[in-house]
Formats: C-alpha cells, sequence, structure tokens
C-alpha cells in the first residue's frame, strides 16, 4: 500500500528582501571547513605574504621616479628595479601555492557534502523513496553541489585574498597621501549597497534555477531509462516528450540569462567609476597645486594611482565575491534541507549483536500506518479509538497483527490488494519500523538489534527484480563481495540458472545492461535467488516472486526458491495460490487485519476467505485456454 502524497523533499525557507541571512547558517557553513583550518590557515599567512609584497611595488615605484632617476644614482635604480621583479616573482609562487591549497580544502568539502548526503539517503526510510523523484535526488548531489564548486574551492580564499589587499592597499594610500584617500573612498558605501542588492536578486533567481534542473533531471532520468524509452516509442509519445523538453530547457535559458544579467548594469556601473579613479585623483591633485595646497611629488603620485589601481581589482572582486556567496547561500540551503531529513530508522545506541540466527519470527499486536507526522498519527487513532472491529482496521494499514514462524518452518501471506501484505514482510528487515507493537527476530525486537545482524539474518526476493549495470558475477557478488568463483557457480546452479549463464559468450562476465534488460524477466528472477542464495540468510522474505512470470518460467524460478527456501525460515506473499498450498502455515490478511490462519487443508474445511480464494483460482484456471504442446498447464490447487 503506498501512500498518495507530495514528495517528502523540504520546501525551501525563504529569507524575506532585505533580512540577513540567519547566522546559523553562516556558522554551518564557515564549520564545513573547520576541519582544515590549518590548512587555511597556512593559505592566510601565504594571502598576508602576497599582500604585503605587492603593496611593497608601488613605493619602490615612487623611490625609483623621486630619488634614483633625478639623482642619476644607477645602483640605487639597479636594485629598485631588480626589487620590483623579485616582488612579482614571489607574489606568483605565493599565489600558485594558495591556489593549489584552497582547490584541494575546497574539494575536499565538496566531497564532504556529497558523501553526506549520499549517507543522509542511504539511511531515509522506504517510503522516501516512493515519494521523491529520483531525478530530483541526484541533482541535490550534482547539480547543486557542482554549482557551489567555485564558492567552496575557490571563493574563500578570494574572500581573504582581496580583503587582506583592500586593507593593505588602503593603509598604504593613506601613508602616501590622506586627502586622495579620501577622494578614492568616498563613493565606497554606495558600491557595497549595490552589490547586496545584486547579490539578493541573484540568489532568489538561482534557487529557481535549481527548481528547474532537478525538474529536467528527474525528466530525463525517467524518459531516458530503458523503461522510459520503450513506453515512450510503444505509446508513440517519443515527440511529446522531446517537446516536453524542449519547454523546461527554454524555461531554463530564460533563468540562465536572467542569472547572468541580474544586476549586470549596476556592477557595470561600478567598473566604470572604479576605472575612472585614475583620471579624479589627477584632476584633484592638480586642484590642490593650482589653488595653493601642498604640491604631490610626481613619484608619490603615480605610486598612489598605481595603488589606487591595484585596489580596484580586489575590491571589485570583493563586492563580486559577496555577490556570489549570497548566490551560494540558495545552493547551501538546498543542500542543508537533505542533510537535515529526519532518519526515522536509526541502529539503538547500544544495539544487540546475534552471533547465531535461527531464525524465529514474531509479530506482537503490530500495528503500522504509513502517516509521516506524529500529530497525523494521533488524530488517526482518535479517529479509530472512535469506531470498532473493521473500521479501525480501516484506519491503518495493519493493527493487531499476531503470528509467529518457528525457526525453519514457512508462512505464506494471502489476501485481496492492499490488505498489507507487503507491508508485514517489509517490517522484518526494517525497511519500515512499526508503529505499534513489536516485531522480533529469535526474541530480539528487531529495532533494538544492530543493521550488520539484520542484514545477515533476512533476505529478501521481491517481484521488482534490480540488476546493476555490471556484469553477472558483479551483481551476484553485491551479496557477497568475497565469494569465488566456484560459490558463484553453486549459488546460480541451485537458482537454475548457471546452465544459461555458462552458455553466453562472455559467461558469468556478461554485462546483464540497465536493470538487467539484457536478461528475461525469470531470468533476472533467478539471478536475483542466486544473491539471495550467496548470501546466505537464515530467514527469507518472498515477495510475489513469481507473481509477473508466465506459467513455464513460474514453475523453473519456484524450483529455484524450493532450494533457495530448504532449511530456513520463509515468509511468502502469494498471489498464485497454487506456489503455497505446501506452507506449514497460511495467514489471509483482509483490511490489516488477521481473518484466517491454518494450513491448506485447515483452510479449505474452514470454507471461508482462503477457500473462496482457492475457488476463484481455480475458476481462472479452468477458464485459461489449454496450454500449448510442451507448455507446462496451472499447477492444481
Amino acid at each position: 500500500m503506498k501512500p498518495e502524497s507530495p514528495t517528502w523533499t523540504p520546501s525551501p525557507r525563504r529569507v524575506a528582501p532585505g533580512q540577513p541571512e540567519p547566522p546559523a547558517q553562516l556558522r554551518r557553513i564557515f564549520g564545513l571547513f573547520r576541519p582544515y583550518r590549518g590548512r587555511l590557515a597556512l593559505v592566510g599567512l601565504l594571502v598576508g605574504a602576497s599582500s604585503l609584497v605587492t603593496v611593497a611595488s608601488p613605493f619602490l615605484l615612487r623611490e625609483i621616479l623621486d630619488t634614483a632617476i633625478p639623482q642619476g644614482r644607477t645602483g640605487l635604480l639597479t636594485l629598485l628595479a631588480l626589487g620590483m621583479i623579485l616582488t612579482a616573482v614571489v607574489n606568483s609562487v605565493f599565489g600558485v601555492l594558495q591556489t593549489l591549497i584552497s582547490t584541494t580544502v575546497g574539494q575536499r568539502v565538496m566531497h564532504d557534502l556529497r558523501t553526506g548526503v549520499y549517507d543522509r539517503l542511504q539511511q531515509m526510510p522506504l517510503a522516501f523513496f516512493t515519494r521523491t523523484r529520483t531525478g530530483e535526488v541526484q541533482s541535490r548531489i550534482a547539480n547543486d553541489i557542482g554549482g557551489m564548486q567555485a564558492t567552496v574551492t575557490s571563493t574563500a580564499t578570494s574572500l581573504v585574498s582581496n580583503l587582506t589587499a583592500v586593507i593593505a592597499s588602503v593603509v598604504a594610500m593613506i601613508a602616501l597621501d590622506w586627502r586622495l584617500t579620501v577622494v578614492s573612498m568616498i563613493l565606497l558605501p554606495v558600491f557595497v549597497l549595490i552589490s547586496r542588492r545584486v547579490g539578493r536578486e541573484r540568489k532568489r533567481i538561482t534557487t529557481d534555477r535549481q527548481r528547474q534542473l532537478a525538474t529536467m533531471s528527474a525528466t530525463v532520468t525517467e524518459s531516458l531509462s530503458v523503461s522510459g524509452i520503450l513506453l515512450g516509442r510503444t505509446m508513440g509519445r517519443s515527440d511529446s516528450l522531446t517537446k516536453s523538453f524542449a519547454d523546461e530547457s527554454d524555461r531554463l535559458v530564460g533563468l540562465e540569462v536572467r542569472s547572468s544579467m541580474a544586476g549586470r548594469w549596476r556592477m557595470s556601473s561600478i567598473t566604470i567609476v572604479m576605472a575612472a579613479m585614475p583620471a579624479v585623483i589627477y584632476w584633484a591633485a592638480g586642484i590642490a597645486l593650482g589653488g595653493g595646497g601642498t604640491a604631490v611629488s610626481i613619484g608619490t603620485l603615480v605610486a598612489f594611482v598605481s595603488l589606487q589601481q591595484g585596489l580596484f581589482r580586489p575590491a571589485v572582486s570583493l563586492l563580486s565575491t559577496g555577490v556570489d556567496m549570497q548566490t551560494s547561500l540558495a545552493l547551501f540551503q538546498r543542500i542543508f534541507e537533505y542533510l537535515d531529513l529526519p532518519v526515522d530508522i536509526t541502529e539503538a545506541e547500544r544495539p544487540v549483536r546475534l552471533d547465531k540466527i535461527r531464525g524465529e519470527v514474531r509479530f506482537d499486536a503490530v500495528d503500522f500506518s504509513y502517516e509521516e507526522k506524529r500529530e497525523e498519527e494521533k488524530r488517526e487513532e482518535e479517529r479509530a479509538d472512535a469506531t470498532e472491529g473493521n473500521g479501525r482496521a480501516a484506519a491503518r494499514t495493519l493493527c493487531g497483527v499476531d503470528l509467529t514462524v518457528p525457526a525453519g518452518t514457512a508462512l505464506a501471506v494471502v489476501g485481496p490488494t492492499g490488505s498489507g501484505k507487503s507491508t508485514l514482510s517489509y517490517l522484518v528487515p526494517r525497511l519500515y519500523d512499526v508503529t505499534g507493537g513489536r516485531v522480533l527476530l529469535d526474541g530480539v525486537d528487531v529495532r533494538d538489534l544492530d543493521f550488520d545482524t539484520l542484514a545477515r539474518a533476512v533476505g529478501v526476493v521481491s517481484q521488482e527484480t534490480y540488476l546493476f549495470h555490471a556484469s553477472v558475477a558483479e551483481n551476484l557478488r553485491f551479496a557477497k563481495p568475497d565469494a569465488t568463483q566456484e560459490e558463484l557457480e553453486a549459488a546460480a546452479g541451485a537458482a537454475q540458472i548457471h546452465d544459461h549463464i555458462a552458455s553466453l559468450p562472455d559467461g558469468y562476465d556478461t554485462l546483464v545492461g540497465e536493470r538487467g534488460y539484457r536478461f528475461s524477466g525469470g531470468e533476472k528472477q533467478r539471478l536475483a535467488i542466486a544473491r539471495t542464495i550467496l548470501r546466505d540468510p537464515p530467514v527469507l522474505i518472498l515477495d510475489e516472486a513469481t507473481s509477473a512470470l508466465d506459467t513455464r518460467t513460474e514453475h523453473a524460478v519456484q524450483q529455484a526458491i524450493d532450494a533457495l527456501s530448504e532449511g530456513r525460515t520463509t515468509i511468502t506473499i502469494a498471489h498464485r495460490l497454487s506456489t503455497i498450498r505446501d506452507a506449514d502455515q497460511i495467514v489471509v490478511l483482509d483490511g490489516g487485519v488477521v481473518e484466517e490462519r491454518g494450513t491448506h487443508d485447515e483452510l479449505l474445511r474452514q470454507d471461508g476467505r482462503y477457500a473462496a480464494l482457492v475457488r476463484r483460482d481455480s475458476r481462472a484456471a479452468h477458464d485459461t485456454a489449454a496450454p500449448a504442446a510442451g507448455e507446462l498447464a496451472p499447477a492444481a490447487l
């Protein structure tokens, strides 16, 4: 039973225009760099040294113009010229080193973010993935984190470098002439205000752009998969899908243009004004001289303009960095939304580890609801408590289920669609957690077991077989990475698939293709069974593992399942009743409540729901056309 509700992806929390970002978020961003503070301190030292070296050059130039050349001191001129060359060389070396270190730190931070998001997604319950488009998840990891690359790899260093350069240049300019410095800095507050407005505008556009990228990524993932291509072509919708993608892409074009042009004219005005500042400086110096003020030497004036021009690049870069950081906050916010997703299924503080697992499974007064929020669950319980019997069962997927499956025995669960059969089986490996009662394995609540014990204990073979785009051997070894070739062949032999694999040109090195599409449904199912045999779990969940197969293929797969089930505790979710008549215990679920239980013969004698299901299947079998020669007939009930 899959709930109908919107994606679990949180809605971005918007910040009102003019309102600063919450300090907590900024502290969290800076916290990403905390593990690398030693390297960042080294970068800071290099940046400071580079700024000091850069500022020294104009003073050398002033001495050349005011002293060495007018006085004809050739030796001093040579030393000063060599000093200017040396500052350029040292500055370049420092620049390369700080770029190397800062890029390495930035890439490590991106690595931490990617693995952090991936790890958090691995911990999310199955319900999250049933409600979230795969392309949306991929976009968060690829587009959003990828979009932050420039920010985390160079922005921090650029910020420190430019800020240090600006401070050093301003101090040097004041030392040369404070009056000219005032003239140079008079418009700086206006520039800061302009850059902040541009940054907020770009942040809003970036949020919209990343959402559009996520939508496009989801469209590509769904429509260009093997299943998507098959559906599109067989339904004649290829042109329609192309047009839909083109529309999405066209919307992205508009957002990209808006992002690039946001505040461009305002930032250009800053560039124009700062580029024109040397002319203003020369004009101010001339006016001061003509008005009888203190004369400024040619060397001081040239050195000052040189510093002012040197200030131009880091100042503009500093303003642009502020804009880029506000833009990146939108990306950080989207990533933090995934990192902050609540993890419902967690390991106990002191988990129990079982070295030897017998395989007894017990459902003790189990209730289960797909409601996400605790408040909604409480309201659901209050409504359910006001009713009786089936009314309460209807409020939940499972209600008051009490079952015991002794170790080594087989339990079959049958019932109409939506009765909670699959949900019941998902509670054993903790794909979901119960909302009431307990599920116990060998007398221990599965919520108290460590994840490794649970993974070793329970194997699942479902109707939807998933194979990686890798070789047969790699798919099998996903269950047991250190399995030998002999173990692979033994597992495949037990699953009735070894002979087919051996007949392929590349044998176990055969590439299975996207989601295993180079193999038939029955072959994929037997590969999944072989993979489970290789893992050798004491408890086996079979979730309608043969319901989508034809009769002949079902017979072959059922042989593999029989081999897999031998000696294990088996819980089978049955679609075809012919496959479970020999089960030690059969349970009929209806509306999440156990209606009947017993063996096949006992339930037939009760002439209740199970007997009705048997009669339904018998009529369906008789209504089916006689099988062709050589084809297996449906098994009699």
